[in-house]
Parts: structure tokens; C-alpha cells; sequence
């Protein structure tokens, strides 16, 4: 892997540190973040500092602190969130790429009437429902997000389930869970990998969307999305504040699909001389 990495592009390098970067700070947020996530430590939008690096919000919270708790929030909610969608999604689209006939069907037609209705009101309409706790949160957004993962096996798989040794598998009467696990995944994975990428990256914005509106993770956890909207005044004063946050969002998503064109590339087996 590190052999892999070393020939990589350039873009591919930064965008790999900048996501490792993301990860620590994340991880280690408690250790790095000067204040309580939630701790009162100052008045209203106090300027920048050396007590408060990025001044504070509009109840004197540290906005450094925000940043780094906002880290772990935004980008630990929105994995989970792509995990489970991944894991919902990508088996119900490989069953229905072996099983095929009425189930494929079934699934199918079900999958495109969910598709049908806009993401951004239909999670909107459920959390009305169920409430904007962050189970909620994270199962409704992985439902409709599964939705467009379904897809991304089956045609992945599909010239995969037709190869001599899946039918000896069949023939040897191994189950489909073994059939799965050692025949079609490992032939899948860096599509797998590279759509992971990218659903992250939609997922992530769509948690910062529905934060921003109010309706995504709640005070007094922080959130990059939530920290915009409560900072957002400050744009009158030509305070540029509010923009860390939306800089960060941006800096990580940036990233993440530095790492995906990459990986693209690679699955592609196109040479790798123009990088």
C-alpha cells in the first residue's frame, strides 16, 4: 500500500495527508481542543485572539473548539451514515444481481420510487416525523442513500456472476453468503471503494445542509453545518468567521475526491504517465 501510494499523483498525496489530517484531529478532538465542546468561555462574538484564536460565536463558545468537536461530529456521523448505507444497499443489490427474476424486479421497482423523491425532502419530511436525534438522523439518511448504492453492485457484479468460477461455486453447493464473500467482492472492490468515496462526500454535505437549516445534528453538539448558520450575521461585519467552518467542509471533500479520481484511475488500468 505504501509502495502504491508513493507513485501516486500529486493530488492524490495531498488529498490522502489532508484526509489523515481530518482524521486525527478528529479522533484526538478532546486532546486539541483548548475548551469543553459545550463550555461558555467568553461574551458573544468576541474578536480573534490569543485567548480565542477564531473568536467566539453568538453565546461565547470558542470557535477553535467548535471547529475541532465539529470534526469528529460531521465526519464520525456522516461514515457511520455510509457504512450502513453501503452495507444495506450494496447487499440487497448483489442479491438482486444473483437472484435476479421477481426479486430483482421487486427490489428494483422499489428502489426507483424512493429514487423518485427528492432526497432533500423526503429526509426533510422524515425528520419531522421521528425527530432530529442522531439514530434518526443517521438511519433516515442511510436509507435513501442505500437507494443510490443498490445500483452500484449489480453492475459491478454483473460480469462478475457470469465467470467459470461462480458457477463452480454454485455447482460445489456453496451458499450465496460464501459466494459473496469470496467470489464477487474481492472482484468489486475498488468501484466499491471509489463509489464509498464519493457517497461520502454527498452524505457529509447533505448532514452540513440539513445542519444548516436546523434539522441535522442539534446544539449543543457542534457542527461545521450549524456553525455556519449561528455565525452567519458576521458576514455584515466583513468578518470572515463564518467561512472556517464552510472551509473546512470544503477542504475535506476536496480531498476525499482527490483520493477517488485516483483510485478511479487505477481500476480503469489506464497508465498513470501524464501524472
Amino acid at each position: 500500500m505504501l509502495k502504491l501510494l508513493w507513485t501516486a499523483p500529486l493530488s492524490a498525496k495531498v488529498g490522502v495527508l489532508a484526509i489523515l489530517a481530518y482524521a486525527f484531529v478528529a479522533l484526538f478532538a478532546p486532546l486539541l481542543a483548548p475548551y469543553g465542546e459545550t463550555a461558555i468561555v467568553g461574551s458573544s462574538y468576541e474578536l480573534w485572539s490569543d485567548k480565542f484564536v477564531f473568536g467566539t460565536d453568538n453565546i461565547g463558545r470558542d470557535m477553535l473548539t467548535r471547529l475541532i468537536y465539529g470534526a469528529r461530529n460531521t465526519i464520525g456521523i456522516a461514515f457511520l451514515t455510509v457504512a450502513i448505507a453501503f452495507f444495506v444497499g450494496g447487499t440487497l443489490g448483489m442479491l438482486a444481481a444473483i437472484l435476479g427474476g421477481a426479486y430483482d424486479m421487486l427490489i428494483g421497482r422499489l428502489v426507483d420510487i424512493l429514487m423518485a423523491i427528492p432526497s432533500l425532502v423526503f429526509a426533510l419530511l422524515l425528520l419531522t416525523v421521528f425527530g432530529t436525534s442522531i439514530p434518526s438522523l443517521v438511519l433516515i439518511i442511510a436509507l435513501l442513500d442505500s437507494t443510490r448504492v443498490f445500483r452500484i453492485p449489480p453492475s459491478a457484479a454483473m460480469n462478475v456472476v457470469v465467470m467459470e468460477f461462480v458457477e463452480a461455486a454454485r455447482l460445489r453447493g456453496e451458499g450465496m453468503g460464501w459466494i459473496i464473500r469470496k467470489e464477487v467482492l474481492p472482484n468489486i472492490t475498488a468501484p466499491l471503494l471509489a463509489e464509498f468515496g464519493l457517497r461520502f462526500c454527498f452524505v457529509f454535505l447533505f448532514i452540513a445542509a440539513l445542519s444548516f437549516l436546523g434539522l441535522g445534528i442539534q446544539p449543543p453538539l457542534a457542527d461545521w453545518g450549524s456553525m455556519v448558520r449561528e455565525t452567519a450575521t458576521l458576514i455584515n461585519y466583513n468578518d470572515i468567521t463564518p467561512l472556517l467552518p464552510a472551509i473546512a467542509i470544503a477542504g475535506l471533500t476536496v480531498a476525499v475526491n482527490f483520493v477517488v479520481d485516483w483510485m478511479l484511475h487505477l481500476s480503469s488500468g489506464l497508465r498513470s504517465d501524464s501524472h
